[in-house]
């Protein structure tokens, strides 16, 4: 017998025997345990009606479809509807089938409630026991360690870590003035998270857990903040999200990442919005194995696509998403293209074939030093001419809604990369028509993680033992995660009516030399182990992003993390004419691309460091 199997009639035979004693207990307590003579011949008759009638019920309510180490409050409320379901039928069953047999009131009151408290007690004391609760408060041996934090993820943390020998939780610590002296789970809530340092010399800690996952980062940071201060570990619960799925588990905690200390509140999606523009239509990505195109790929499919077009240049990132999203979405069609966003040819044979409703553009040359020198006019041809090839194609074969990926370089922009990104805008504003494509443009700045990006440069650089290198103390820039870039994307395709350009609120700038020492701190290093050297601003850079022109103004939208820009007209017809003189010139050197490009872009100042 499968050892499911024999749980499950050890389960069944309690349940009946604890129905057994309940009904005779019930007779006992009626009688004061003095049972007349013609009373216990009716309660043993009665029995051999009533146990297997609650069986049956028992059975029907599905209570033996869990395991008793896992008992839970839903298991009781299970528990209780199938124990008064029992007790309604068992006066019913005994007058419709005319059973001769005269049974006390008190005694239907009785039953119940005894059997209730034996069923459900005996399962949440063999889930203490499997838990070692009963004397989990004396276990001496483990590390010990604090968890910042003492809602319902912190309880259920410290479950998890009462059956680890590797841990031993000491206390809690949290702000709420409510929740000060509390006993959860057997443990006190010892002070506030202010108080941590001195837990933390008191009782010897040197590992500590947030676990707060639903609230806002900056309650996160400061936990984060404190800990390091107290020079004590710090792992964390997965996100809220992540612990949707199920409960927490010692092996999801981890440690805390550079997207912890910057992290933002979650984006809050329209998601019955986003299944009318994605669910069951063709949807094409360019740039798809790149960082944000790879996780537009990834939250896409999630809405359930009829396919999932991924097209892309090089190879090898092709085949790495390829692999990820044939894994993690297994019944999503998604078709892989190699193509390149300038070849006209190949994008016709893509459109014609697919018909995709909805496409995202994030097929581009970011880097602003590479494309500053030596390879300028590349990044107009790719960044330019590509976009307005994609555009074209989607426009030539009734794409809905067209979104570009853009980027805070194109304000005021002091480089060839952010000006030929601003150029592409004006492409795409360019070929707004009333009733047609709607062309929607999304500005963001930095993502954590993203491929030629700091920090994976700074990582690579403590992993060699420093010096870490920052271009200028003073430079700043905006930061925010792959996915919330990627979700904010999704939403302003879905909200835009055609030419706008969405900002997407970048909260505050992050001093890249803070950004550095947070990384050094992070690998549990310090200042004195890994050096920070400046080495002066690199070609096409400024100290500041910007999000908006001098000349733009923003409005509001329903969402709280977009704004829209309101960028200045675009002359259509000049426009064609200098896209004509682009598409016109085989190539062109560095200095005449920003010679050109002064000319288009009236608000392109070149840096003094190109």
């Amino acid at each position: 017998m499968a050892k499911s199997d024999t749980r499950t009639l050890l389960a069944i035979t309690h349940d009946l025997t604890a129905a057994a004693v309940a009904w005779s207990l019930a007779y006992l307590l009626r009688f004061n345990f003095e049972l007349p003579p013609n009373f216990d011949r009716e309660m043993l008759h009665t029995l051999l009606w009533v146990v297997p009638l609650q069986g049956l019920v028992f059975w029907s309510f599905g209570l033996y479809r869990g395991l008793w180490r896992y008992a839970s409050v839903a298991d009781l409320r299970r528990i209780s509807l199938a124990v008064l379901a029992a007790a309604a039928l068992i006066p019913l069953v005994i007058w419709m089938f005319r059973i001769h047999a005269v049974v006390p009131r008190s005694v239907l009151v009785f039953n119940p409630v005894l059997l209730l408290l034996m069923m459900g007690g005996s399962r949440f004391v063999y889930r203490m026991w499997k838990e070692k609760s009963l004397y989990h408060g004396t276990k001496l041996h483990g590390e010990p360690v604090l968890v910042l934090g003492a809602g319902d993820a912190a309880v259920g943390l410290s479950k998890e870590l009462a059956r680890s020998p590797d841990w031993r939780l000491v206390g809690f610590l949290d702000d709420d003035p409510g929740k000060q002296g509390l006993v959860l789970n057997g443990i006190k809530v010892l002070g506030t998270l202010d108080t941590l340092a001195q837990w933390a010399e008191r009782m010897r800690i040197r590992q500590a857990i947030v676990a707060m996952p639903s609230a806002s980062h900056l309650i996160r940071k400061r936990a984060i903040d404190l800990a390091n201060a107290a020079g004590v570990k710090v792992l964390t619960v997965p996100s809220f999200d992540d612990l949707l799925s199920g409960r927490i588990a010692i092996s999801q905690l981890r440690p805390v990442e550079l997207d912890d200390l910057l992290g933002r509140d979650p984006v809050q999606l329209d998601e019955a919005g986003l299944h009318e523009l994605l669910t069951g239509k063709v949807v094409l990505v360019t740039g798809a194995g790149g960082s944000i195109g790879s996780e537009l790929c990834r939250q896409i499919a999630r809405f359930r696509p009829h396919t999932l077009v991924m097209l892309e240049l090089s190879e090898f990132a092709l085949y790495a998403i390829e692999q990820e999203m044939s894994r993690e979405f297994a019944d999503v069609d998604i078709v892989c293209l190699i193509g390149d966003v300038r070849d006209p040819d190949r994008l016709e044979e893509i459109f014609g074939q697919y018909r995709p409703s909805v496409v995202f553009h994030a097929a581009a040359y970011k880097h602003v030093p590479l494309m500053e020198r030596h390879n300028a006019w590349q990044a107009v041809r790719n960044n330019v001419l590509g976009t307005r090839s994609v555009a074209i194609a989607a426009q030539r074969h009734g794409v809905s809604r067209f979104v570009m990926i853009s980027t805070d370089k194109a304000v005021n922009p002091t480089n060839v990369m952010g000006t030929s990104k601003r150029l592409a805008e004006m492409v795409c504003q360019g070929l707004q028509q009333p009733g047609g494509t709607r062309f929607v443009m999304v500005r963001f700045g930095n993502v954590l993680g993203s491929t030629g990006s700091v920090i994976p440069k700074f990582r690579e650089q403590i992993a060699q033992g420093g010096p870490i290198t920052v271009t200028h103390p003073e430079i700043t820039r905006y930061f925010m995660s792959i996915p919330e870039a990627s979700q904010l994307v999704l939403q302003a395709g879905l909200m835009g009516k055609g030419g706008e350009i969405f900002v997407l609120d970048m909260g505050e700038p992050v001093r890249i030399v803070d950004l550095a020492k947070d990384l050094i701190r992070l690998s549990g290093l310090t200042e004195d182990d890994i050096q920070i050297e400046f080495t002066g601003l690199r070609p096409g850079e400024k100290l500041y992003e910007e999000l908006l022109a001098d000349n733009e103004l923003t409005l509001p939208t329903p969402h709280p993390k977009l704004r829209i820009a309101q960028a200045c007209e675009v002359d259509h017809g000049m426009l064609k004419s200098l896209l004509d003189k682009v598409g016109a010139h085989a190539t062109l050197s560095d200095e005449d691309t920003r010679e050109v490009l002064m000319q288009w872009v009236p608000e392109y100042h070149p840096s003094q460091a190109t």
